[in-house]
């Protein structure tokens, strides 16, 4: 499978599979022995804590502080909203804060760029959080529930028997539909946890008094986002940011088990200093987008990534220098003919903006050619750091003899 694809599917199948796999362990949690069942209610706890010290670690504030508003919907749901003996104006307050805070919330903090927990926007974020949780406090102590409307279906013993009213189905909605854009967008594996957060309170809050429901749940949602924490981490250390492919660190992770035969070829931007020196270094990282968007696409069963600087890797595993040229001859042509349509300074900034005005504006083009050399492994060539300096020292003719063509 094409591995940007399968991180696309990954991305809306990981929070599915976890949300999926809480439905199906509902019914048979009765089932469960004794022993078990009686860590039911700390497991969540367990898991948002470990999300919590995990979100800490990799400094992730917008992810710390989702964590702390599950442990609040998982704190609040268990210990007030099934138990015996409530007033109704705390039900309300709860149950309010539960359905319209807590979305509302979520995709605030979906919406907002990660700043880090410590930084002035980590600090504002959680004092937003605190000032609301006095609200719900204050609200709770003085009985002032009035303005609230919340239309419950029934209160018997102190339990709140109840389905979301209209105004709360169509505020989760909003964020559910809000937080899926985003993720649709972005293909932010962080988003998919946020979503799976919303979905598992959506569920919750319609199912309020239903025993260790929130715990499930809540439960799902917490390692739905740990997962996602650790794959956009991964991301991070193994992708390069500019151009979306593997980093130099994950062509050497891939080194490690490279068994013979196979091909590397590398490749360069020609005049690539040109660039930047004439149009400067936005224009330099524009080109480097578009060449790697290209090395990305790359048949033959190759696999791209970005070296360093101008300069690219493709490995093609099982792979003869006869067998790839093809490929990488294609792949030239590809780029060459590619004509790169450089910002007017005319043109909106916005991204939206810009291809509507696109071709309106004093838009300049260019053309962007590279050279190649292959290499592949031999009883010469053994090993795979020998077989990227043959293809160095092939790439170096292709560059002595004019540029833009495939050498080996």
């Amino acid at each position: 499978m094409n591995p940007a694809l399968f991180k696309r599917l990954s991305i809306f199948s990981v929070p599915a599979i976890f949300l999926m796999a809480a439905f199906l362990a509902f019914p048979h949690l009765d089932d469960l022995p004794p022993a078990i069942a009686e860590l039911l209610p700390v497991i969540p706890l367990f898991i948002l804590g470990s999300g919590m010290l995990l979100s800490i670690y990799f400094n992730r504030g917008r992810v710390f502080a989702l964590y702390v508003m599950l442990l609040l919907a998982c704190w609040a749901s268990r210990l007030f909203l099934p138990q015996g003996g409530m007033a109704l104006p705390v039900l309300q307050v709860i149950f309010a804060a539960l359905c319209l805070l807590l979305p509302a919330n979520i995709a605030l903090f979906c919406y907002m760029r990660e700043k880090g927990i410590l930084s002035g926007a980590g600090k504002t974020r959680l004092l937003f959080l605190a000032g609301q949780v006095v609200l719900v406090v204050w609200l709770v102590k003085s009985g002032r529930t009035d303005f609230l409307h919340l239309p419950f279906s029934k209160v018997e013993g102190g339990h709140l028997l109840t389905v979301l009213s209209r105004t709360q189905r169509a505020l989760l909605t909003a964020a559910f539909i809000y937080i899926g854009g985003r993720l649709i967008k972005r293909q932010s594996p962080i988003d998919g946890g946020f979503l799976a957060a919303l979905a598992a309170l959506v569920i919750v809050c319609d199912r309020i008094t239903t025993p260790h429901l929130a715990e499930l749940f809540f439960s799902a949602a917490g390692l739905t986002l740990i997962l996602s924490l650790v794959q956009d981490s991964y991301n991070m250390a193994f992708r390069d940011d500019l151009t979306n492919l593997p980093s130099r660190r994950a062509l050497n992770e891939h080194l490690i088990g490279l068994a013979r035969p196979y091909a590397i070829a590398m490749l360069d931007v020609d005049h690539f200093k040109r660039f930047n020196d004439t149009y400067g270094h936005d224009v330099g990282d524009q080109v480097l987008k578009m060449v790697g968007s290209k090395i990305g696409g790359v048949a033959g069963g190759g696999k791209p990534y970005r070296y360093g600087g101008e300069e690219f890797t493709v490995i093609f595993p099982k792979k003869t220098i006869e067998d790839v040229k093809p490929y990488l001859e294609e792949l030239r042509k590809t780029i060459a003919d590619y004509r790169l349509c450089l910002r007017g300074s005319d043109r909106p900034k916005d991204q939206e903006e810009g291809k509507i005005h696109r071709g309106k504006s004093a838009d300049q083009h260019v053309s962007v050619t590279i050279s190649i050399g292959v290499a592949e492994s031999s009883e010469r060539l053994r090993s795979p750091g020998e077989v990227i300096k043959a293809a160095d020292a092939a790439l170096y003719k292709a560059k002595k003899w004019g540029r833009n063509q495939v050498c080996s």
